[in-house]
């Protein structure tokens, strides 16, 4: 597991939106946790408690894990954790169309590009002139360009891994697919990841784990995609293929599901 309970202190131009991107939790977690009145602005100052607990999906030697209901991106090196931070992903539809989701698959890196041009897919083209928009077909390298100063080509067709110049789309679900990462972060993964790296998208919006102490631990976030069929039979099946159902406290089970925040919640009975 990574992350725990952490005080967070407002800085200038700080939202809840902007906080929930910089430290991966959702915002209502954070409204909840520290009873904050939305329609009065956050104070220069003002610390909020947050636990940003969560559970690493798939342990590998070297690469990078995408999770996309967890909205994470995990790097590794040598079968640690170089680091992890929030990323924003496809959005689940559009009009009733879902060609924007974020794709399964695994894959390689192939290209890194610092100050990126961005070439407009026609699909994006074609949703420009839909909303009314001027519709671009290339974005020259400058603030105005969605890929920011840098870009990542894997080889899964049209998933781009950048830096964004929409901060607060970070940990949403609102690109075409691509993963969207913030500035601070981005630099500094830009500089550690080498062409031809691996790495896997997967769908966990399910995640348990066991401490060193004997803990249990349960993190649930939403089906964002609908991929599977009921989450309450998904925590039972992990649950009891873990040999685990005689220790955890099923109350406190059903309120994760219920809550599904996405935090790693203490289940031990």
């Amino acid at each position: 597991m990574i992350g725990g309970e952490t005080v967070y202190n407002i800085v200038k131009g700080d939202t809840i939106e902007l906080v929930s991107a910089k430290l991966g939790v959702d915002k209502r977690s954070i409204i909840k946790k520290n009873n904050i009145d939305i329609k009065k602005p956050l104070q220069i100052g003002q610390e909020l408690r947050i636990n940003t607990r969560k559970i690493v999906p798939k342990i590998i030697n070297d690469g990078i894990i995408v999770n996309i209901p967890d909205r994470m991106l995990y790097f590794f090196k040598n079968s640690n954790i170089e680091t992890a931070f929030p990323v924003g992903l496809g959005m689940p539809s559009w009009r009733g169309m879902t060609r924007w989701r974020t794709p399964e698959d695994k894959f390689k890196v192939i290209n890194k590009r610092k100050n990126p041009t961005w070439r407009v897919p026609e699909s994006i083209q074609w949703k420009m002139m839909m909303e009314g928009k001027p519709v671009k077909t290339i974005v020259p390298s400058g603030p105005d360009n969605p890929l920011g100063r840098y870009a990542i080509d894997t080889s899964i067709p049209r998933v781009v891994i950048h830096e964004t110049i929409w901060p607060t789309s970070v940990y949403q679900f609102r690109s075409h697919g691509c993963i969207r990462i913030m500035s601070e972060n981005m630099e500094k993964f830009f500089k550690n990841v080498e062409i031809n790296s691996s790495g896997e998208i997967i769908y966990k919006p399910v995640k348990i784990a066991v401490s060193n102490e004997g803990r249990v631990f349960l993190e649930v976030h939403k089906d964002i995609y609908g991929k599977v069929k009921d989450l309450n039979v998904e925590v039972r099946g992990l649950i009891e293929k873990a040999g685990i159902a005689d220790k955890v406290n099923w109350h406190k089970v059903d309120i994760i599901l219920k809550e599904r925040s996405g935090i790693a919640e203490d289940i031990t009975l």
